[in-house]
């Protein structure tokens, strides 16, 4: 594996920790289709949550967040809409959310709700 998936892989297995303490349930993490993925896809309540992690070890950069770019939204919007039509969900509300994750040893997490619409 190369340094930088072993960086996402570190940031998305924080983000799934931190979500499975505030009560999400994770439905999937990493689902992938031709032309897209969506890091980790959860359940809050009554929401089906689309998540894209976003992992820096500094925030010298700019925002995490940033990086979630007009393509890159468009590409996760087909990628949970494929998910939605693979498992036959049609009445469901969802969101997405995006999750910065700073630092290396001493964690920060910014959780961003509602981050995007489609």
């Amino acid at each position: 594996m190369d340094r930088r998936a072993a960086a996402g892989n570190y940031g998305e297995t924080a983000a799934r920790g931190y979500l499975a303490a505030k009560g999400y349930e994770i439905l999937a993490e990493r689902y992938r289709v031709s032309g897209g993925e969506i890091d980790l896809i959860a359940k809050d309540g009554g929401y089906l949550v689309f998540v894209e992690v976003k992992y820096r070890r500094q925030a010298n950069f700019g925002s995490p967040a940033a990086g979630v770019t007009k393509t890159k939204r468009r590409a996760i919007a087909a990628t949970a809409q494929r998910y939605l039509a693979d498992k036959g969900l049609t009445d469901v509300d969802c969101r997405f959310d995006v999750i910065e994750v700073f630092g290396r040893e001493q964690l920060t997490i910014n959780h961003i709700e509602n981050a995007f619409w489609t």
